[in-house]
């Protein structure tokens, strides 16, 4: 499947250039791959922690592939997460595919701290780096359309540079969606990873006791949150109680988190 192998390049590119930032995986296997009881749903989760001393928390990759009555449905994620050596913004990439013809892309590099406060933050991480013009070569696709998440905390934990669209090429539009995430998507997720690695990874930050103590607050809030808008809403429903759970609870391992 296109998005899987677009995510799966995006992933290497990204390991590649990390290296020993990383630390191997150490997911269990019923968690790395795992599966419903009636067989019709399927999943993987992988998840590397930050090396001590690196800036990288964490990267974790998800996939989840559901059939349902009219269909099938596929979410491909990619999360890096920075740690509380840098401000700088984590890497968002999802890939939410309800039909052959469409595709729901949500990319971003999620701020840390609040924009309108911080308009340096804002020109360091969006405007220097241009990101709106990534945007831009997604948003001028005929076939595009802006995306609207559900969730009004989604919307607000994302910077205005964040592409947040839907792709739908419409009956018969099977290979014209694939041409496009070859194409034109793809680079647009590479270029922006790039960005990311280019001037994020590697920036430090000075930062005071309150002003950490705000960003590691901050960052919990949006791990809490985002486990509670596309995990526990969706995981049970799709897998069942017993295999929600153990998935869960590693996800919450890698986002410090506890549950509630």
């Amino acid at each position: 499947m296109a998005q899987r192998e677009v995510a799966r390049a995006v992933a290497d590119q990204a390991i590649a250039r990390l290296g020993a930032r990383l630390l191997p995986s150490a997911v269990p296997a019923d968690v790395a791959e795992f599966r419903n009881g009636a067989g019709n749903a399927v999943g993987s989760l992988d998840v590397h922690r930050g090396s001590p001393g690196s800036s990288i928390d964490f990267m974790l990759q998800s996939s989840l592939h559901c059939k349902v009555p009219n269909g099938a449905i596929d979410i491909t994620s990619i999360l890096i997460f920075l740690n509380a050596l840098t401000d700088a913004p984590h890497f968002l990439l999802e890939l939410i595919q309800g039909s052959s013809t469409s595709i729901v892309v949500i990319l971003d590099l999620l701020p840390r701290k609040d924009l309108a406060f911080h308009p340096d933050y804002l020109q360091k991480y969006y405007e220097e780096t241009r990101m709106d013009e990534q945007r831009g070569k997604i948003e001028e696709l005929p076939q595009t359309r802006p995306y609207r998440s559900p969730s009004l905390f989604v919307r607000s934990a994302c910077s205005p540079t964040a592409i947040m669209v839907s792709i739908d090429c419409g009956q018969g539009g099977e290979k014209a969606l694939e041409e496009i995430m070859h194409g034109q998507l793809a680079t647009v997720i590479q270029e922006v990873l790039q960005i990311w690695l280019d001037n994020c990874v590697d920036s430090t930050t000075e930062m005071d006791e309150v002003e950490r103590d705000c960003l590691l607050k901050r960052d919990r809030i949006v791990r809490s949150k985002s486990i509670e808008v596309d995990l526990t809403a969706n995981l049970p429903r799709m897998f069942g109680p017993d295999v929600s759970s153990r998935v869960i609870t590693e996800i919450r391992k890698a986002f410090g988190v506890q549950e509630p």
